[in-house]
This record gives C-alpha cells, structure tokens and sequence, in this order.
C-alpha cells in the first residue's frame, strides 16, 4: 500500500513573510479552501529560503491578523494596525471570509464617524434612601449612572430620620435607528417620570 505524499509531510510549516519568520500548523493555513496559503500547504510549491521556510514577500506587521485570523476565526487587531491594510492583504491571500468581515468593520466605523460627537443628555433625580436601589436597578434603554449627591435629610417620616439623594444619570441623546424613533420602555417611563417631580 503506498502512502499519500501529504502523509510524508511535517504539520507544522515555517513561513518567511517580508524577512521575519512564522511558524504555523498546516491545519490553520488550510482553514480556507481557496486562500494562497492552502495551495502553498498543498502544492509545496514557492521559493524557500535557507532554512525551508516558504518565502512570501508581504508586509509581516500585517500578516500576523491573517494568521491569527485562520487560527480561531476571530479579527484581533492592535490599535496601531489599519483596517485597510489587513484588508489589502486579504485580498492578496484570497480570504473571502475576512475580505467581507474587514469591509463591514470598515463601514461600520465610518457610519460611526460621520455621525459626529455623541452627545448625551442628563437627568437629575431626587429620591430617599429607600428608593436608591430600585431606582438604580431599574436603569436601561441606555441610562446609565453618573453621580451620586447626599443632599441630607430634610424631613422626618415618623421616628425615622429618611435621608435623600440628587442621582446624575446620562444616555446618548441619539434615540432613533434609521429614522425610526424608539418608544422607552415602561423601566425608561418610570426614570423620566421621577425626573419630571423635580
């Protein structure tokens, strides 16, 4: 029975991407059917340098994306890395998947920068010691806490001595989604309606 070449060959491959080296299991560089490095892995094919390593002339800042990519599926980029250039070299290895993943980050995050600064609108609640907690624990739609204020306690209950809060909270001020305006919710109504008594 005569073995298949691919059995005689090593799992693991050495990679020399614009001088620095990588080293990577063929299972990873197989991940997508019709990118360059699975026809690298497949064929053998391509020049190596003198340690075996198949040479790819390529920016190496941004091959280490593409490869992580192949490794879990998964866009991880550093802060310094553009999204343009991960994407320049998905095209050139032919991964269809990232190509698609990397145009939808891109448009997303310009949608983000031409909708200019977020901006937030504020409330101011009073409320007493025993409303803290519910009042902070039904919080959504976007609400969130900012500040807490004692303001003292004013006034008397019985024996008890109640005391009261000023609570800041904040939310974007943008409330529609393509035109759409979207009704608050009975937890957002009650928020509003604490404010309204001020």
């Amino acid at each position: 029975m005569a073995e298949h070449p691919a059995a005689n060959r090593p799992q693991w491959v050495r990679l020399n991407v614009g001088g620095t080296s990588f080293i990577t299991s063929r299972e990873s560089l197989s991940r997508e059917p019709r990118c360059l490095l699975t026809r690298l892995c497949q064929e053998g094919a391509g020049p190596q340098d003198e340690t075996g390593a198949y040479m790819i002339d390529r920016d190496p800042t941004y091959f280490g994306p593409i490869l992580n990519y192949l490794r879990h599926g998964k866009l991880i980029l550093n802060k310094e890395l553009s999204e343009e250039g991960v994407l320049e070299e998905a095209e050139f290895y032919n991964i269809a998947a990232l190509v698609r993943l990397v145009k939808e980050r891109i448009r997303d995050n310009e949608n983000r920068t031409s909708q200019g600064p977020v901006k937030h609108v504020y409330r101011v609640l009073q409320c007493q010691e025993e409303e803290l907690t519910q009042m902070v624990s039904t919080m959504s739609d976007g609400w969130k806490f900012e500040q807490l204020i004692s303001i003292g306690s004013s006034y008397n209950y019985g024996n008890e001595d109640q005391s009261e809060f000023l609570c800041v909270v904040s939310r974007e001020l943008n409330n529609s989604t393509n035109g759409l305006v979207i009704e608050p919710s009975e937890k957002a109504k009650i928020l509003q309606e604490r404010g309204s008594r001020m």
